[in-house]
C-alpha cells in the first residue's frame, strides 16, 4: 500500500462523510477524523522520506551517518507503514460492516 494509496482513500472517506453529513466539520467541536488521519499519513511519508535519505547519505559515504543511524531509520519508516496499512485495514473493515448493516 503506498501512500497515494492512503491519501486517495482518505478522500473518499472524506468526500463520502461530507456528502452524507452535509457539513465538513464534527459536531461535538472535537478534532475531525479526515484531519487526524491527514496527519497520520504525513507522518508515514515523513518517516519513508527520512529513511530514504538516511539510506542514500549513508551509500554515498557520508561519515557523519553511521550504519545502525540508516538501518534505524528504515525499520522505524517500515514500521510505521505496516501500523497505518492495519489501521486501513481496520477501517475498511468497520465501514464494509456499517454498510452492510439492516436499516
Amino acid at each position: 500500500m503506498t501512500i497515494s494509496a492512503l491519501s486517495s482513500l482518505l478522500s473518499q472517506m472524506h468526500t463520502t462523510a461530507s456528502a452524507a453529513s452535509g457539513q465538513a466539520t464534527t459536531g461535538s467541536g472535537g478534532p475531525d477524523f479526515a484531519n487526524l488521519l491527514q496527519h497520520s499519513i504525513d507522518q508515514i511519508a515523513q518517516s519513508q522520506n527520512q529513511a530514504t535519505q538516511l539510506s542514500q547519505q549513508f551509500a554515498l559515504g557520508n561519515s557523519s551517518v553511521s550504519l545502525s543511524d540508516a538501518m534505524m531509520s528504515v525499520q522505524k519508516a517500515s514500521i510505521t507503514l505496516q501500523t497505518g496499512v492495519q489501521i486501513r485495514n481496520k477501517l475498511v473493515t468497520a465501514y464494509n460492516d456499517i454498510m452492510n448493516m439492516q436499516v
